[in-house]
């Protein structure tokens, strides 16, 4: 989908909400809508998109080239760092008439800074979040995107691999962590989707925490949560291994995560609620007596970045539809004793569901 159709995409979403204006910051919003990357800095850049009328860009002069190249034409009202931004982003409002207008902010992203910006230029506006509407604008993958995912997820699947293969007794979390990053880049990823999480043992406990100092020991759980990115796009895998033999109370513990994988991917399909396929996943964990251990949601939505909707999870009954891309994850966790995610990411197709991860799922002892 080109930019002009993103575009009027998210006017269409406009319209039926009632936005006259909606103000991004540097944010995946902004990419998706550009193709560009800016970052957030004590610089403010600002792109305001109204409904009926051109872009416009307030910005710091040495992004103008940047902002130039864009798919999407826009007026750029810019501003040199000795005369600071305050009449660029008057002049901007000014321009565009925002008095008695309804002026829509990703609530996410936008700091009291920018917020503080709208307010005093443009005091007769009314500001509101619409981080549900900007989701809505990405929540269906077009087939670039798709691709783009496929290839984070490759980079991320051949990553863990080499760095399965290179484990050995003794190696720390944060040393094994450093090698899978490595591979990421070695093998083309931009960035990391998040910061890797890697536990051994007792630690694999804790879902979300980075790398800890333990070192490594026969019999071990490893639990790797991590992604590569490519084009913006990002992967979002786990897998728990086992260095060395692992006990027969580990075995069942991990079959019963492999059951509740496996029945996640089989009920994702078009037409169904996002929280129909929570339910279906913790139910094969409560069913094996794990009701207690059970900590987080089955998933999230995943492209431009880790977390976006839809959101697998209770309460929400978002219809699933071809070109949602989300995660599915159970896990149980018992304390300082053993945890076991494993993470798919899966693409809603036309007729069922394809898992864009293949990485292997079968119990796995490496060193």
């Amino acid at each position: 989908m080109n930019a002009e159709a993103r575009l009027e995409k998210l006017r269409s979403i406009m319209r039926r909400a009632g936005i006259d204006f909606v103000g991004l910051i540097p944010s995946p919003n902004l990419r998706y809508l550009t193709g560009k990357v800016h970052y957030v800095n004590e610089r403010p850049i600002m792109l305001f998109i109204p409904l009926d009328d051109q872009p416009v860009a307030v910005i710091p002069k040495l992004e103008v080239p940047l902002f130039s190249q864009h798919p999407i034409e826009c007026r750029i009202f810019s501003w040199a760092d000795a005369e600071g931004y305050d009449q660029a982003f008057q002049t901007a409002f000014d321009s565009m008439n925002v008095t008695g207008k309804t002026i829509g902010v990703d609530g996410l992203n936008v700091r009291f800074f920018e917020g503080e910006i709208i307010r005093q230029h443009a005091p007769g506006a009314t500001v509101i979040g619409v981080d549900e509407h900007l989701a809505e604008m990405r929540i269906i993958k077009d087939d670039d995107e798709i691709a783009a995912l496929r290839k984070a997820i490759q980079i991320s699947e051949q990553a863990l691999q080499m760095t399965l293969d290179t484990i050995k007794v003794g190696m720390s979390e944060r040393e094994i962590a450093d090698q899978l990053e490595t591979h990421l880049k070695t093998l083309g990823s931009e960035e990391l989707s998040f910061n890797t999480i890697m536990h051994g043992g007792g630690n694999t406990a804790l879902p979300h925490t980075g790398p800890l100092g333990y070192r490594i020991q026969p019999g071990d759980p490893l639990l790797f949560d991590f992604g590569g990115v490519h084009q913006g796009y990002r992967a979002d895998i786990t897998r728990t291994v086992f260095f060395r033999e692992p006990s027969d109370d580990f075995r069942a513990f991990y079959e019963v995560v492999k059951t509740a994988n496996a029945t996640a991917r089989g009920a994702a399909c078009p037409g169904i609620k996002a929280e129909d396929v929570d339910r279906a996943t913790n139910q094969v964990l409560i069913d094996a007596g794990y009701e207690h251990l059970i900590r987080h949601r089955t998933g999230h939505g995943l492209g431009l970045e880790a977390h976006e909707w839809p959101y697998i999870v209770e309460g929400n009954e978002r219809i699933l539809q071809p070109g949602m891309v989300f995660t599915v994850e159970p896990g149980i966790y018992q304390l300082d004793v053993i945890g076991v995610r494993i993470e798919d990411d899966v693409l809603i197709t036309a007729d069922g569901a394809e898992s864009l991860s293949t990485f292997p799922r079968d119990i796995m002892i490496v060193g």
